[in-house]
């Protein structure tokens, strides 16, 4: 049954995640902004100036009982004990990315909910994002054959924000920034048996922690699946680049649209040589026009919107989490094993085990 009024929510922390929320909260028909809490009085006063609600205290927000839902945007290593106060006064609770700075912290949260008989989840945003969607929606339907390879990769080259994210006890570092992100679509288009994994860490820009990663992941049925994440990058490599028997996909950016590339004419192998500077190859000469044809990529919209419209739903006991705690704490787990083998320079195996 479709509740008759909006679910009032407040979000805890007003910086750019927490003004996100506010603006996206409100083009949300389901959901009713109640205000914010920021530690800082600039900030409560920012919300304020954009007419939101600004508590002055946490303990106002979550004596609220009109207040049955609560975002929590701040700093990582805050996460946790705000979390769970959060769910101790009554609070179904959405927490921001990464969760936690470890599985055990997670795993007291998970507890919390449970507990408390609050719905307790985690914005895992980039679920909804379009690349990704498009880019699975070819690996589902098969469409480039047996796939065996895939490559994710974000680059930029401003490397780490100056503020805690730069801080390892705040859980800084690109691995809980855009690994978080990136390993669970992996693991959300990709369903199975994880081998092994091998990790570098770099450490260009910043000696606290790293400021990006390449992680390579060994899959049952001979795929390997290359996860990049670079501070440094002035010339980008794609977004997504999808190899299959019969096909490769490539998206460049989150603006373009991509395209698959596949054979058109299996008989037809030979080729022109190619002539280089230091001489001729016919095996990495490019196909001929005829024997391969070019598509767009998947068009896959989606709303992010539903991520909230989920979790109202839930609590309303209509639904079941999209974004659940076993998938969460399989993410952690993941992501401490890419620091131990980055750290150590070592394979990391029997994944299954681990996570």
């Amino acid at each position: 049954m479709k509740q008759e009024k909006p679910m009032r929510i407040a979000v805890i922390g007003y910086g750019g995640m927490g003004g996100w929320h506010c603006n996206l909260i409100q083009r949300i028909e389901e959901l009713e902004l109640a205000g914010i809490y920021d530690i800082l009085e600039e900030r409560r006063e920012a919300a304020r100036q954009n007419g939101i609600f600004a508590y002055e205290s946490l303990e106002e927000l979550l004596s609220d009982k009109s207040v049955q839902l609560v975002t929590v945007a701040i700093p990582n290593q805050l996460h946790k004990p705000i979390c769970i106060q959060a769910m101790q006064a009554g609070k179904n609770v959405v927490c921001e990315k990464p969760v936690a700075l470890n599985h055990e912290e997670l795993q007291e949260m998970i507890d919390a909910s449970k507990e408390n008989g609050v719905v307790f989840t985690v914005h895992q945003n980039r679920r909804w994002d379009e690349d990704f969607r498009a880019i699975k929606k070819v690996y589902d339907e098969n469409m480039l054959g047996r796939v065996f390879r895939i490559e994710s990769r974000v680059h930029g080259s401003r490397g780490i924000p100056g503020d805690w994210r730069n801080k390892k006890e705040c859980g800084g570092g690109m691995i809980l920034d855009w690994g978080v992100h990136l390993f669970d679509q992996i693991m959300q288009m990709i369903p199975r048996k994880l081998i092994s994994i091998y990790a570098e860490l770099s450490y260009v820009t910043n000696e606290a922690c790293e400021d990006g990663f390449t992680v390579t992941m060994k899959f049952e049925g001979d795929l390997t699946v290359v996860v990049e994440v670079g501070t440094s990058n002035f010339i980008s490599l794609p977004r997504w680049y999808m190899l299959g028997e019969n096909g490769s996909a490539m998206i460049s950016d989150w603006s373009d649209r991509g395209k698959i590339v596949m054979v058109s004419d299996w008989q037809k192998r030979d080729a022109v040589p190619v002539v280089t500077a230091a001489g001729l190859t016919k095996t990495m000469a490019p196909r001929t026009e005829e024997t391969i044809k070019t598509y767009p990529m998947p068009e896959v919209k989606s709303d992010i919107r539903d991520f909230y419209r989920n979790v109202v739903n839930t609590i309303n006991g209509e639904s079941e989490l999209l974004v659940k705690h076993e998938e969460v704490m399989r993410v952690m787990k993941f992501m401490e094993a890419v620091f131990e083998s980055g750290e150590e320079n070592t394979v990391i195996k029997n994944m299954e085990e681990r996570i």
